[in-house]
């Protein structure tokens, strides 16, 4: 299959529903992300949106945030590539309570390199956990991932990696993987209002980054970064009048 990949429409992206969109990719060129919000009317937050993500994340402001309050009680129930990233599904009941509002676990994919920036400078990977509440607003959690030693809760999920780009190619995970594994002991985080980081980069979504990064070692980002074709980052986006909060 070429790189001209069907992209996946936010719905698709995020939460599995079969619904298609334009072509998009991570390439310099027509379908890059310097032209996503051309592609398509419906990615127009993309070329004009205010609070966009990826950002790097500096000058954050101290602030009594309260406790991600994360409630991962159920795995990983399957695999696939959909030609942009590798996405595992969660099945139903995992969840993280922010703000008093509860949103479900519905997803976890991964970047590299970071998308994020933490202080000027980007690490190996990131993960994302993807949670929707009952009125589809989005949470995301972002997981720094750094080279180092190998990473034990994500060997079940590289060893059954895809390498064919097809979202409808979703492989039953042998394995018992609760995202929970992947999370570092330290749960801090940096929190700012942001944008889905691919089309249609819609607003309103409520980022928090988990400050301590987990380690991942080269082979195991080598593995990864042969099938998205070297890299699937969106560039860093504008800042302007947001503010990053820490509760640490």
């Amino acid at each position: 299959m070429s790189k001209k990949y069907f992209a996946l429409a936010v719905t698709t992206t995020l939460l599995s529903a079969p619904i298609y969109a334009a072509h998009w990719n991570y390439e310099n060129g027509g379908e890059g992300p310097a032209n996503w919000g051309k592609l398509d009317p419906a990615n127009v937050s993309c070329a004009i949106g205010k609070t966009q993500t990826p950002v790097d994340i500096k000058e954050e402001v101290r602030a009594k945030l309260e406790s991600i309050k994360f409630k991962y009680i159920t795995n990983a129930t399957e695999i696939f590539n959909n030609g942009h990233t590798i996405q595992t599904t969660i099945a139903p009941g995992s969840s993280i309570t922010v703000d008093g509002i509860e949103f479900q676990l519905k997803q976890v994919h991964f970047h590299t390199p970071s998308e994020n920036f933490v202080h000027g400078k980007p690490f190996s990977m990131e993960a994302h956990f993807v949670h929707a509440d009952k009125d589809g607003n989005f949470a995301v959690v972002g997981l720094m991932m750094q080279e180092g030693k190998e990473n034990a809760a994500l060997a079940p999920l590289w060893k059954q990696m895809p390498v064919e780009a097809n979202p409808d190619k979703k492989i039953p995970l042998d394995a018992k993987v609760n995202p929970a594994s992947l999370l570092p002991i330290s749960q801090h985080y940096y929190r700012f209002d942001g944008s889905l980081t691919t089309p249609p980069c819609s607003e309103g979504v409520r980022w928090l980054v988990l400050k301590t990064p987990v380690s991942v070692s080269k082979g195991q980002i080598e593995q990864f970064a042969k099938v998205v074709h070297e890299h699937n980052a969106r560039p860093l986006q504008p800042l302007g009048a947001r503010l990053i909060m820490t509760n640490d």
